[in-house]
């Protein structure tokens, strides 16, 4: 261990001759106090490393460690790599409660220098969130904050892991009354549009192992959610905000995404959200108002289906499907004993598929 030090001594001084002023403030005041305790802690963790972390090493890269990150926490990234292991050790190995909290404190602090130093603000803040929550659940709320920061910032480039912490520290401050639930709703709303792009993602470059990955995320939030995914749950949190808001796209669109997915689609509240999207944007897609018309179909508001299958009708860009649509205006012109309608809409089919025989039994069943 002499030897190692002296070497270490000797490497720290020559090195640090050729320092020049513009380094003082990357490694602090004292450059050749501050290079030989790098290589000191460095020299010990990589022992510690080597031999898969289970040696001792890693006490004797503690203290080396923890001068390098008070005097010159700018001079390399490795501090933060590696510091995170050595104090994450030091709160695994601390049997007093209070040492425990000041270590937890000081891998705070790890992150946060981190970010002061080397950037990387998103993705660091997912890891500082995250341990937070692990190892201080108390401090659910903080972590939570924490987290939804990362996100925003990462957005798709999130960690899966990430997500997770952040849906279990919302779920928290359901339970303790911190938040309502609808927070929950939101976070999965908003967690499932970055796990369908990973698994998108990786599915695309053949890569299983990641989107293993994923789907094991996209199964851990699914199972939390699913205690508050009922229809009547849904239902109930968001006619609130529709009431207040009836006129806001995000929330209407939020309001049938999640509605749908649930299968909560035979609703009012899906209804009368839907109908508003679609009067708001008059332009919008054709599945969603052939999607309405056939709610009304079915609740047998005939002349309300009638009026969403025009509109389908003329947004529709696939030939197949607007004969499919015509075949259904039809239908319910038929239930109306429009007789003259219903048979136009048949031959609008024929037009397009001129063996169709469902169209052709229709105009039979007609006469």
């Amino acid at each position: 261990m002499k030897a190692i030090i002296l070497g270490i001594l000797i490497g720290g001084m020559t090195i640090s001759a050729v320092y020049s002023q513009d380094n003082e403030s990357k490694y602090g005041s004292d450059s050749v106090t501050c290079v030989m305790n790098n290589s000191l802690y460095y020299e010990f963790f990589m022992q510690w490393k080597q031999s898969k972390y289970k040696n001792t090493s890693w006490k004797d890269a503690y203290n080396p460690w923890r001068w390098v990150f008070i005097n010159c926490p700018a001079s390399t990234k490795n501090i933060y790599l590696h510091g995170e292991k050595l104090v994450e050790e030091k709160i695994k190995n601390s049997t007093d409660k209070t040492a425990k909290e000041k270590y937890i404190d000081t891998l705070m602090m790890v992150y946060d220098k981190r970010i002061k130093y080397f950037g990387n603000e998103g993705y660091v803040l997912g890891k500082k969130g995250s341990d937070l929550y692990k190892l201080r659940p108390s401090a659910y709320e903080e972590a939570y904050g924490i987290l939804k920061k990362s996100i925003s910032l990462e957005g798709n480039s999130s960690d899966g892991s990430v997500l997770i912490y952040y849906f279990r520290t919302a779920e928290k401050m359901v339970k303790e009354e911190k938040a309502e639930k609808v927070i929950l709703v939101d976070i999965y709303d908003e967690t499932s549009v970055i796990i369908e792009y990973n698994l998108n993602k990786y599915a695309s470059e053949g890569n299983e192992k990641k989107v293993k990955n994923w789907e094991n995320v996209k199964g851990n939030i699914e199972v939390s959610f699913e205690p508050y995914a009922t229809c009547e749950d849904l239902i109930s949190l968001y006619t609130v905000k529709f009431n207040e808001t009836p006129d806001n796209i995000e929330l209407l669109r939020k309001i049938v995404k999640i509605l749908d997915k649930k299968d909560c689609t035979e609703s009012d509240l899906f209804i009368q959200a839907l109908e508003k999207l679609v009067s708001i944007e008059p332009e919008t897609s054709a599945s969603s108002t052939e999607l309405l018309a056939k709610l009304y179909i079915k609740r047998e508001q005939y002349d309300l289906a009638t009026k969403y299958l025009q509109q389908a009708i003329g947004l529709q860009q696939d030939n197949n499907k607007r004969a499919d649509d015509h075949y259904l205006l039809a239908n319910v012109y038929f239930q109306q004993k429009k007789y003259s309608q219903a048979r136009a809409n048949c031959y609008d089919v024929l037009k397009i598929r001129p063996e169709d025989g469902k169209a052709y039994i229709l105009i039979g069943d007609m006469y």
